[in-house]
Parts: C-alpha cells; sequence; structure tokens
C-alpha cells in the first residue's frame, strides 16, 4: 500500500501522513539536479515527505539543508523523516508556506528545490492513469491546491538564492514556457532543461528545469523512463539506481 514506508537505499521516508506519496516526480528532481561541491546551503520549498531533501543529503556535503512545508501533518512527518535519516544533523524543516518563509529569512541558498503544486498529476500517476487507475480524491486534492502559484513560487525563489546559485523545479511540459516566461520576470534564467517521456511513444510530460541569475545557452536533455512496463531504460536507471532498491 501507498502509506506504507518506503525503504531507499540509504534512507527510510514514511509516508502515511501526507497526501502526496513517493512519486516518479519528486525522486527524478532529486536525482537530476546539479549539485557542485560548492554547494553548502540548500532549500526544498514544499518537502512533502522530505524526499528530495533527503536525496539531496545523500548526494552532498552540504551542512545547511532547510525544508519549507504548509501543511502540518506532511511537515511533522518530513521532520521524523529527517530525524531518522543518516543525516538528521544536516536536515531541518519548517512549519510554514513559502511566502512566510522568504518573507522572514534574510539568508540565501546555494540550490533551491521545488515540486510544486500543478493542475496536472505526477507522472507516475499519469501513466497509472493511462492503465485505467484513477488516482485518490486525497491526493487530487492536494495537488490542485493554490496554495503556492508559480508567480509566488518564483518571487521567492529570486529572493531566497544566492547571487551564483541555482534553482530547479519539476513541471508538466505544457506549463513549460509560461513558467520560462514568468521566471525571465524575476532575473531567473533556464539553463538546462530535461524533458521527460514515460515511453518511447508516449509525449513529453514533464520538464525538470534549472534556473540562474545567469542568461546562458540552455544544455536541453531528453529522459524516456520505460521501454515498457516495468522495463526500465539505461540512462533512467544510471539516474536513479543510486536510491532504489531494485536497480
Amino acid at each position: 500500500m501507498a502509506s506504507k514506508p518506503f525503504q531507499f537505499k540509504q534512507f527510510r521516508v514514511a509516508q502515511d501522513r501526507c497526501a502526496m506519496k513517493i512519486g516518479t516526480d519528486g525522486v527524478l528532481l532529486g536525482a537530476w539536479v546539479s549539485l557542485p561541491n560548492t554547494t553548502d546551503s540548500i532549500l526544498d520549498i514544499g518537502t512533502g515527505t522530505g524526499v528530495i531533501a533527503l536525496q539531496l543529503a545523500q548526494r552532498s556535503t552540504a551542512s545547511t539543508i532547510d525544508a519549507v512545508e504548509i501543511d502540518e501533518d506532511a511537515y511533522e512527518q518530513s521532520t521524523d523523516n529527517f530525524e531518522n535519516s543518516p543525516w538528521g544533523d544536516r536536515l531541518f524543516c519548517y512549519h510554514a508556506s513559502a511566502q512566510e518563509f522568504a518573507s522572514e529569512i534574510e539568508d540565501t541558498y546555494d540550490l533551491i528545490v521545488s515540486n510544486p503544486p500543478f493542475h496536472s498529476p505526477p507522472l507516475g500517476e499519469m501513466q497509472e492513469a493511462e492503465r485505467g487507475n484513477a488516482m485518490p480524491e486525497n491526493r487530487k486534492k492536494a495537488r490542485f491546491n493554490d496554495a503556492l502559484p508559480f508567480e509566488h513560487l518564483l518571487v521567492c525563489a529570486s529572493h531566497l538564492l544566492a547571487e551564483n546559485g541555482t534553482f530547479a523545479v519539476i513541471l508538466p511540459k505544457i506549463q513549460e514556457l509560461s513558467f520560462i516566461s514568468t521566471a525571465k520576470s524575476q532575473g531567473l534564467f533556464p539553463n538546462r532543461i530535461c524533458r521527460v517521456k514515460g515511453s518511447p511513444t508516449s509525449e513529453e510530460k514533464r520538464s525538470l528545469i534549472e534556473f540562474s541569475f545567469k542568461e546562458t545557452q540552455i544544455v536541453t536533455e531528453k529522459l524516456i523512463i520505460e521501454t515498457e512496463r516495468h522495463k526500465y531504460t539505461k540512462p533512467y536507471e544510471d539516474l536513479v539506481s543510486s536510491f532504489y532498491l531494485k536497480m
């Protein structure tokens, strides 16, 4: 069942109190985002279970890995997941909205990540829907709320990002252009984009995007997850094999 703890190779994520369970979107972002050795401070906006922050703790030596979560149950659960991980001394979650957090914090971060609420089901759930399995109502509610509009997320990110920092998100492909346009109004420019397909014959469903305050030539990538049901592509396995037990 989806409410059972999810065991990764180096950490475990309890998720019974979170409306949004572990899914492909978050794990993809946590595995894909660039993580230079100079990264010393990380912020995960809308952390949910805390899985992305935990992945980045595994991947880095960053001394500060903060997270923000507005939902009380998810905040408490992510805090427990952080404390029960091997990196509890580096992980901390704040119970606040991104807007409240940005207005109160003066520090900036080398890396900011977010798997934000959007009006489209996560990639794994999209594949399940295509197979005739409906997304549970409580998960729809968590994904379709307006607590963090993209405009607000980008204002917060631009305020909290260090001068040479990176801001990374995962979005529905259909919202890529509008998000990039809004980001530019906040002085954030796309530097790297990976467009994700569930299978070789499916449409591109997700865009992973890295932004910075510097306008550069955009590096574009493509990723296909499966060749067929539970037959994963090598690029996808290479990306997530440090985390999933069965890869």
